[in-house]
This record gives C-alpha cells, sequence and structure tokens, in this order.
C-alpha cells in the first residue's frame, strides 16, 4: 500500500529547504499494480524507437511505469472536462475544449526526452483525446548570437538564457484554444533554426517539456500558470553525471562526427580528454544549474519519478493535494 512521505526525503539535491509537503509514496510494484489487466498501447518496437541513445531500453517501463501515469492522466483530462463543462452550463455558455497542458520537468540527461515522446504516443492512444503535440522549451532559448552579445552562452539552460515573455505568451494563447506556433532548435547546430516554427493545432493535450518549466520568476505570470499536470524526473546527481558523460561520449562518436555538428571540433578527443571535458562542463554548467534552478522545483511538481542508477523508476511520489 502507499504510504505518505515528505518530500524532503526524495532523492536528489536541493539549494533551498524544501517546504514540507505531503506525498502519497508509491513502490515500483504498488504503481505497476494501479494498471494491471490494462494492456500497453505501444509495442516493444515502437517504445525502441522512442527511447534516447544513450537510455538502456527497457519495456517494463511502459507497462509497470508510464501505463500507470497515462491512465492518471486520462482521469485528470476527463475530470478538467467536466468540470469546464459544468462550469460552462452554470454561466449559460458554450463549453470550449482548451488543451490540457502535462509539463515534465528535470535535470538534463535524466531521460525527459524519453519520457515525454512515449507519453505522448500512449496519450494519442486513447479515443477520447487523439490528438496529443509535444513542445521543449529549447525552441524558447534565445538565439546564440543573443546568447553571445548578453555573455550567457556558458549560461545556456539557465533561466535567464530563455525568451520566458515569449513562452509565457505562447502557452496563454495555446491554453486559449488558439492556433499558435513555436520556434524550433536543432541540436545538430546547438541554436535556434531561424524561420522554422512548429504548428500546434489545438490539440487534445499538450506536452511541454524542459529544464526549468516549473522556474517561477518576478514575472507577473510564469509558464506553470497554464498547466494542468506536471511531472518531475529525478534521480541521485551522482547517476545523472555518469548518464551525462555516457552521453556526451556516445554523441562524440556519432553527432560530433556531422561537419554540421556544433560540437563537430570535439569529434576526435582522445576519450580522456573527452571525458574530462564532459566532466567540466556537467560540473561548472549542468551541476550548478540543476542545484540552483531545477532541483528547488520538484516541489511544485504533481508527481515526482524516481530513477535508479539503471534508468528505470524506482518510486513513485504523487501529491495528495
Amino acid at each position: 500500500m502507499p504510504r505518505l512521505v515528505m518530500l524532503a526525503s526524495a532523492r536528489g539535491e536541493s539549494c533551498a529547504k524544501p517546504r514540507p509537503q505531503e506525498w502519497e509514496h508509491f513502490t515500483r510494484r504498488d504503481w505497476a499494480a494501479l494498471a494491471a489487466g490494462t494492456p500497453p498501447a505501444l509495442t516493444q518496437a515502437e517504445y525502441a524507437a522512442l527511447c534516447g541513445l544513450s537510455e538502456p531500453v527497457s519495456f517494463a517501463e511502459v507497462t509497470e511505469t508510464l501505463t500507470p501515469l497515462a491512465c492518471l492522466i486520462n482521469l485528470e483530462v476527463a475530470a478538467a472536462r467536466r468540470l469546464a463543462a459544468d462550469k460552462a452550463a452554470f454561466l449559460g455558455r458554450p463549453a470550449e475544449r482548451r488543451p490540457f497542458i502535462v509539463a515534465i520537468a528535470g535535470s538534463v540527461a535524466v531521460g525527459k526526452s524519453t519520457l515525454a515522446r512515449t507519453l505522448r504516443f500512449l496519450l494519442a492512444r486513447w479515443p477520447d483525446h487523439p490528438l496529443v503535440d509535444l513542445v521543449t522549451t529549447d525552441g524558447f532559448l534565445h538565439p546564440n548570437r543573443v546568447l553571445e552579445q548578453r555573455g550567457l552562452m556558458h549560461r545556456k539552460g539557465f533561466p535567464e538564457s530563455y525568451d520566458l515573455r515569449r513562452m509565457a505568451r505562447f502557452l496563454a494563447d495555446a491554453k486559449s484554444g488558439l492556433e499558435v506556433q513555436a520556434p524550433v532548435y536543432s541540436h545538430l547546430a546547438y541554436d535556434i533554426v531561424p524561420g522554422e516554427r512548429q504548428a500546434v493545432r489545438r490539440p487534445d493535450i499538450l506536452i511541454f517539456e524542459g529544464l526549468n518549466v516549473l522556474q517561477t520568476t518576478a514575472a507577473s505570470v510564469v509558464a506553470s500558470d497554464f498547466f494542468d499536470f506536471s511531472i518531475y524526473v529525478d534521480a541521485r546527481t551522482a547517476d545523472i553525471e555518469a548518464w551525462y558523460l555516457e552521453r556526451f561520449l556516445l554523441l562524440q562518436r556519432t553527432a560530433f562526427r556531422d561537419p554540421a555538428s556544433y560540437f563537430h571540433r570535439y569529434r576526435d578527443l582522445p576519450r580522456g580528454q573527452a571525458e574530462a571535458m564532459a566532466r567540466d562542463i556537467w560540473r561548472r554548467i549542468n551541476l550548478v544549474n540543476l542545484r540552483r534552478n531545477v532541483v528547488p522545483t520538484r516541489e511544485r511538481a504533481r508527481l515526482v519519478l524516481s530513477k535508479r542508477s539503471d534508468h528505470a523508476v524506482g518510486e513513485v511520489l504523487l501529491r495528495r493535494h
């Protein structure tokens, strides 16, 4: 049976002392049991195609972790629609169908992208909400030329490296039921793609994934104001560092070989030098951002997926209120 825990005991690190909160704790077995008998909505081959390059492909994640999560979100979507319909009837207005927005936050290299892609696939298999879009916050980074002008290239991924006003405006328009467009980011070029846009045409569900999506600022409106459900992907800091290093070395053997890659100059670094560079980038940039800006937002999530060193989710924390 699930038990109550304080989020302060969740795995990971935080620079700020977490506020006491009540959470319902599920072991992996408890969580998987919630969707017992629900057949997976995708095949093992489909899941393998959705996984990131450096993540082990375990189909058990679909049946034991992601299917229960999709079931829970499906219940949340249905409840939100009933409330919207009841409110419209009370006010004597026609009911409007607006996107249900799911946020996914967490560190670099923790597996947010694979989770987002797989969850999008699973949720789109439900007949009540077949149109599910996925947008990442990478597209709302300032272009490199702007970051260079402001001396922020070494702080890429920090809150100040994003166009937060544009991000909030995009979410507000999407939540209002408008057709919107999101800027597109190229991981190969390590920059915004000029003139390219991702069309978001009033989906049933919009998944919004990124490092700092749960971040609060001094602005009157922040991205999290528009979220209906939020997920934080958690893991031990040492494990995330190991995954980051593994991914960097893999990219050196693959994507960095492409002459169009921003990191093409690192393709032939000896392994020792490549490891040293990856560790330096992690400690100077990603670890600082994680501790200062990302982990503190874990407290604001509705659900926390806590990963083990093998990338598998070991436990789930669900906010009771």
